[in-house]
């Protein structure tokens, strides 16, 4: 059956699903949820139909896990209390090179076919409406920095695809010259014989139906007019590299300022969601990527699904970087900028407006890293909160999620491009392990936007970069019954049970600048209040301390809370109770790498 994004035929079972879906809208607050990032190829194998170029025993390789495999099991994602599903990309991809396979979907070559190793279309919209009938929503992730090693550079001029050593090292430095993958140059990559320079090198198209080395779809796409052509990036930092040039290992950069790049790519990922009622975007290497490109494809993406009755769409992107002004950014609204050519002609006037959100990566190294695995001091969590307000859009996009993005990070524990938690702690006893990562679990549930769980850390999966961090869920057996995986499941139920821990205002009650054996080295404490309703309150402590119990007061000062005095606080984790004092403070004191989340004694619910 095909994959191909093309109306169905209709001479063909294909089990009801042969018109295109009618858009709905199927979320009200983003704030809400709680996501999970699948990688499709290693979390469950539903149809050994598609199993083609599997090797198990390959970290790099294909493994068999599909769109199937995804539906079978969400009533296991619904046990541990997931609410969206981030899947990877969908889009058709480069089959392998140099015996790596594109199993995670970032090296595109067909924008108009899906990947037959997850399934065809009528998988993937059995797949979100599956999700949708349990309530839960499906994210895709989409690139559009690049396209996968679809060409060479012919430097040489002979046609083919070389790698060659010029030089002697003696008059003339040596160089090793991969024609895939040649080193950046801001003229272009340049063409030379024995001669010298012969001007820009053409570039060739591959033609490898086995490995999918193929020219690209759609047509736009095989314009070499559309590419950087300056090949590969060998220092992030310098702007002319970051944007313009070939990711490491031949992923081609494609030019985003060109009006039929973005009206291709908006079209292309557009047509996914409608043929599929998909709620969202997750978005790949968007640093790499000209702030006028987003500000065109989200807001074009926004007015053609909610023209169809699609709203709340949500947008977020990755930006691998811990400075919180790069990241937030692409949040930000942008100036007019009277030379712009933004394609804006047969459409709506274009606002300032950006992404929805960021996958929140200066939380991810500032907090998780820093203070949850390494014990540093919690003062810098309350410093790097305090930027959002600057660095971060603080109004709503038109026509987005209805949320200021300061409002709404993407907050984790790890994913796919770092190692995972566990792994950054691994030289600890297993003990102090869990108790890392269950404190680290009540801060992803609670702080301010939306939490997002990496596949396989119910399991305690443990793995190192990629592909280490890639692993087989079903090796694990989906087991239920594991302390994580119960822990997750609770802090689900208390995130859903309390709005002020989804929606509330945040205010830091307490933070330290102590690591040692002070009596709060270790303790951050934040508030959050309002919600559904505008008195809800929920009062969070952490103690990221390894060693000792730590309280909230240092040399006779307490914690002053926004809560009034003689109001009974309840921790819906240890059950214990605590009054707010006459003059507004709390005094709590928190073992090591423990946490207490705290609501009035008055709002306590069943959790059953």
């Amino acid at each position: 059956m095909s994959a191909a994004l093309l109306p169905l035929n209709s001479c063909l079972d294909f089990q009801g699903y042969e018109q295109t879906p009618k858009l709905t809208t199927e979320v009200e607050d983003w704030r809400d949820e709680v996501i999970y990032q699948v990688l499709v190829d290693r979390f469950a194998n539903g149809d050994n139909a598609n199993d083609y170029r599997v090797q198990l025993g390959a970290p790099a390789r294909y493994h068999g896990g599909d769109w199937q495999g995804l539906e079978d099991k969400l009533p296991y994602l619904q046990a541990l209390g997931v609410t969206t599903l981030w899947i990877s990309p969908v889009v058709k991809n480069v089959e392998t090179d140099a015996n790596v396979d594109g199993y995670h979907g970032y090296w595109a070559q067909d924008f108009t076919e899906l990947n037959p190793h997850f399934g065809d279309l009528v998988a993937l919209r059995r797949l979100v409406d599956a999700a949708h009938e349990r309530d839960m929503l499906v994210i895709i992730d989409i690139v559009a920095n690049h396209v996968g090693q679809l060409f060479y550079y012919d430097i040489n001029l002979n046609g083919h695809p070389d790698e060659q050593i010029q030089g002697n090292g003696v008059d003339s430095p040596v160089m090793y010259i991969n024609e895939y993958d040649p080193d950046f140059d801001p003229r272009g990559i340049q063409s030379f014989t024995s001669l010298g320079e012969a001007g820009p090198a053409p570039i060739i198209f591959g033609n490898d139906p086995a490995t999918n080395h193929m020219p690209p779809n759609p047509e736009v796409f095989r314009n070499p007019a559309i590419y950087n052509r300056k090949g590969r990036t060998l220092n992030f930092d310098e702007e002319d590299q970051l944007l313009h040039g070939d990711f490491p290992g031949g992923l081609k950069d494609v030019d985003t300022s060109r009006c039929d790049v973005k009206q291709a790519f908006v079209d292309v990922y557009a047509r996914i969601i409608e043929q599929t009622n998909a709620d969202g975007f997750r978005i790949d290497t968007i640093k790499h990527v000209e702030h006028e490109f987003w500000r065109y494809f989200s807001q074009r993406v926004r007015q053609r699904l909610a023209e169809q009755g699609k709203h709340n769409f949500f947008m977020f992107g990755e930006a691998f970087d811990g400075r919180d002004d790069l990241v937030g950014s692409f949040t930000q609204k942008l100036e007019p900028d009277p030379s712009e050519l933004d394609c804006a002609a047969g459409g709506p006037a274009l606002t300032g407006d950006q992404l929805d959100s960021a996958f929140y990566f200066p939380q991810y190294f500032q907090a998780v890293r820093d203070v949850f695995q390494q014990a540093q001091s919690t003062d810098r969590i309350q410093a790097l909160w305090e930027q959002r307000t600057t660095n971060w859009g603080t109004e709503p996009a038109e026509g987005g999620v209805g949320v200021a993005p300061s409002d709404i990070p993407v907050n984790f524990l790890d994913n796919h491009d770092v190692p995972r938690f566990l792994y950054g702690v691994q030289e600890l006893s297993l003990e102090v392990q869990r108790k890392l990562l269950r404190n680290g679990l009540v801060f992803l549930y609670t702080a301010p936007g939306v939490p997002c769980l990496y596949y396989g850390t119910e399991q305690e999966l443990r793995g190192g970069n990629d592909p280490a961090n890639r692993e087989d869920l079903w090796d694990t057996g989906y087991d239920q019954s594991g302390g994580t995986f119960q822990w997750i499941a609770r802090l689900a139920k208390i995130r859903r049970a309390y709005a002020s821990l989804r929606r509330g205002d945040v205010a830091v009650t307490w933070a330290s600048a102590r690591t040692g054996d002070e009596e709060d080295a270790g303790l951050f404490a934040f508030e959050r209040t309002g919600g559904t309703n505008k008195n809800s309150y929920s009062l969070v402590v952490l103690n990221s301390n390894q060693v000792h119990a730590s309280h909230t007061g240092f040399e006779g000062a307490t914690m002053p809370v926004g809560a009034p005095p003689g109001l009974v606080l309840e921790d819906v984790l240890s059950g214990d109770s605590y009054t707010v004092a006459g003059d507004g403070t709390v005094d709590i004191t928190v073992e090591a790498m423990s946490a207490a989340i705290l609501v009035p004694a008055s709002d306590i619910v069943s959790l059953n």
